[in-house]
């Protein structure tokens, strides 16, 4: 009776082998890193890049530029890089079946050093056009890197830490907002003559992964199931845990490699042709698209814009762009003096970062995971991220003509996508916090079809087909 009374003993917290925390390092300075960097940087030479296309056209031409074809080149350099974040994100999954994870990467980082060619040279040779064929293929990688890392971690991971691995992907892209933005300080390399050079910068992180990565291991799962390599997996897994005795994890993995044969992945179109995702795929698809139309990663693009319309002096603005990446690491809240109310203005946009990380950043990348099966897991990132750069880049393309049309109440707009992702939130997305994936799955099966009393058969552990598009 006395064992019966004691509580069951809890496991004890796993602390990352040495090795997973150089491969989370260094798979995360060339990942998501690239992508807060490069989506920040822009922000500080907004006023000498637009200079330096006027005085180009009028190099050319003899003319300038009127102000709103400036405008308007101006913002399709913004807007490219979530551009070529779609068409990275289109070939994540190829490359990541072909070349595996660490090898895709690690030729990911050719597109970078190809955009700090361009973006280095572009002043010296007189071409703005240099400057957004940069930003493509800085999207591009972007695209890339933002799906494989997270696989790359998640599959390299034990899975007592694979939710904490796998949110290292958002804190490493908070990070690359905030140094982008120290980076870009005219005391640094913000100042008119330096912008090439602050634009090229982007090669340090590549720089890094690409001497750092390929001494770290690929990941297991990929060894096993996709190139049957037992040998070699079982090396990886020996690194990574920082341990021989892998026996029982590698035993898993034959589970799971055995229980693959035979299955297929759905394509991304077959989501919405089921009747038991309707209401799933309705939630990828509002809460991803509200994830970016509510303006807040548009808003590192056109900070420097926003502050100088808020009221906040032009030698304070750098500053105040700083303290919104340090919101989003949650570390730092700014506050200043008088007059207070462009200073006002401000705090409310920190705040609003503030809120952006702690709910929808934070939470919206893990819908895919929890609303679906292993089979339309795949299908259902490609969904989610197809439709977040895709928003991103018409939120780009849009943000300084809204800016400029509403002045002081431009985010009426986007305050209007926040109030309607609440709602949908909270009257229509079950909640998940506790439950395992066959109680979301009941609940989601209960909600498509309420006049049914039974929901689906378990057919077994979760089976993660992350190879198979």
């Amino acid at each position: 009776m006395e064992d019966e009374q004691e509580p069951p003993l809890q496991p004890q917290t796993q602390i990352p082998s040495r090795v997973l925390f150089l491969t989370i390092c260094a798979a995360g300075i060339g990942g998501t890193f690239q992508f807060g960097y490069n989506l920040s940087i822009v922000n500080a030479p907004i006023l000498h890049i637009q200079e330096f296309t006027n005085e180009t056209w009028w190099a050319r031409t003899g003319w300038p530029l009127p102000d709103h074809l400036v405008l308007f080149v101006w913002s399709l350099i913004v807007s490219l890089y979530p551009l070529g974040g779609l068409f990275g994100a289109l070939l994540a999954g190829p490359l990541a079946i072909r070349l595996g994870r660490k090898k895709s990467l690690l030729v990911n980082n050719t597109l970078v050093v190809a955009a700090a060619i361009l973006f280095g040279f572009s002043r010296r040779a007189g071409s703005f056009e240099m400057i957004m064929l940069g930003r493509l293929l800085t999207g591009i990688s972007a695209g890339v890197s933002m799906n494989i890392q997270p696989m790359y971690l998640g599959e390299s991971a034990p899975k007592e830490l694979r939710g904490a691995v796998a949110m290292t992907s958002a804190v490493f892209a908070a990070l690359g907002i905030m140094m982008g933005q120290v980076v870009g300080l005219r005391e640094l390399l913000g100042s008119p003559q330096a912008w090439p050079l602050l634009l090229a910068s982007c090669l340090v992180p590549g720089v890094l992964q690409l001497t750092s990565l390929p001494l770290l291991p690929e990941s297991p799962r990929y060894l096993l199931i996709d190139r049957g390599d037992t040998e070699t997996c079982l090396v990886a897994l020996q690194r990574l845990r920082g341990t021989a005795d892998v026996v029982a994890e590698l035993a898993e993995l034959e589970e799971e490699r055995a229980a693959c044969q035979g299955l297929r992945a759905r394509r991304p179109w077959e989501l919405f042709q089921d009747g038991a995702l309707r209401r799933q795929v309705m939630s990828l698809v509002v809460l991803s698209s509200a994830m970016q139309l509510c303006g807040n990663d548009s808003l590192y693009a056109y900070a420097s814009s926003v502050f100088l319309e808020a009221g906040v002096p032009q030698e304070k603005v750098q500053y105040a762009i700083i303290g919104t990446g340090c919101c989003e690491l949650l570390t730092l809240f700014v506050s200043s003096f008088l007059p207070w109310i462009p200073y006002l203005a401000m705090s409310c946009i920190f705040a609003f970062i503030l809120s952006f990380g702690i709910g929808p950043a934070g939470v919206t990348g893990i819908l895919a995971t929890e609303l679906f099966d292993q089979t339309a897991r795949p299908a259902a990132y490609m969904v989610y991220g197809a439709l977040m750069w895709t928003m991103l880049f018409l939120v780009g393309l849009g943000f300084p003509f809204i800016l400029k049309k509403l002045s002081h109440f431009f985010y009426v707009p986007f305050l209007g996508v926040c109030v309607c992702g609440a709602l949908y939130t909270g009257f229509f997305l079950p909640e998940t916090k506790g439950k395992t994936f066959l109680e979301i799955s009941k609940e989601l099966h209960r909600l498509n079809f309420p006049r049914r009393s039974q929901g689906p058969t378990w057919r077994g552990p979760e089976i993660i087909r992350s190879t198979e598009l």
